[in-house]
């Protein structure tokens, strides 16, 4: 169904604040860095920063696992008891993000 996390993305209000200090924890610059949003790459995994993500309710850094078929891997996820958190969405490029709730409250996204 999924190939692991390969993104989190942490929700920030400071996105200058906080690619300065992302840049210094990861040693690399954004291969992203724009006003919606800002990414790293370290080796396989990306690190993004979303200054939009507390306005969609995020209150603390989301891993995203990478699979084939987003709506699939959802359907599948709400079958087994998840709620859907955000539909599946075109964040630009061609990626689709979806986001999910299990029963303790976790956020748990998927992308494609």
């Amino acid at each position: 169904m999924n190939q692991g996390i390969s993104l989190v993305v942490y929700p920030v209000k400071d996105i200058a604040q906080a690619k300065t200090l992302y840049s210094t924890l990861l040693g690399v610059e954004p291969y992203v860095d724009g006003a919606y949003y800002v990414g790293f790459r370290v080796g396989d995994q990306e690190i993004g920063l979303d200054p939009h993500g507390h306005h969609q309710g995020l209150t603390g850094p989301i891993g995203y696992f990478t699979v084939s078929d987003i709506r699939a891997s959802l359907q599948t996820l709400v079958d087994a008891g998840a709620q859907i958190q955000q539909e599946v969405r075109n964040v630009g490029g061609g990626m689709l993000i979806a986001r999910v709730k299990d029963a303790d409250g976790n956020i748990t996204g998927l992308r494609q």
